[in-house]
């Protein structure tokens, strides 16, 4: 099992220190509102895990299949959109939508370029974050 540390203290602000394995990072989201850019928000944290996942699901599916991807990069967007509006509900809910802007580089067949495409959403936090989750809150 996966284990993260977080932390926000008092006089912090709007910043959160974050402690994977032996890695230590910082997660800022006062800098979407001010100049203090002192970390990613954590939605650039989700987005860069799906990104990075997403490169590298595709890489080591090239490198199985002996073909020539040089290089995978995504470009990552989210926005709010408007759900599929609830009849006994006042308002409509928003979710968010990440799009993915893939590029590919490399000596590819177009039918290899199409069976990318649709390898990069087959990574595993694409599908934990399509599938939706379940989050159980603990006080200890």
């Amino acid at each position: 099992m996966s284990k993260v540390i977080v932390s926000a203290d008092q006089n912090a602000g709007m910043v959160a220190t974050v402690k994977m394995g032996n890695q230590h990072t910082t997660i800022d989201e006062s800098s979407l509102e001010s100049d203090a850019d002192t970390g990613p928000s954590p939605m650039d944290y989700i987005m860069s895990a799906l990104g990075s996942c997403t490169v590298i699901t595709l890489q080591m599916y090239a490198q199985r299949k002996n073909w020539p991807l040089e290089r995978a990069e995504v470009e990552l967007e989210q926005s709010k959109v408007l759900a599929a509006a609830d009849p006994t509900g006042p308002t409509t809910p928003k979710r968010t939508l990440i799009i993915k802007k893939l590029q590919l580089t490399g000596d590819l067949t177009p039918e290899q370029i199409i069976r990318l495409k649709d390898i990069s959403s087959r990574c595993p936090v694409q599908r934990t974050l399509e599938n939706g989750l379940t989050i159980e809150t603990v006080l200890v």
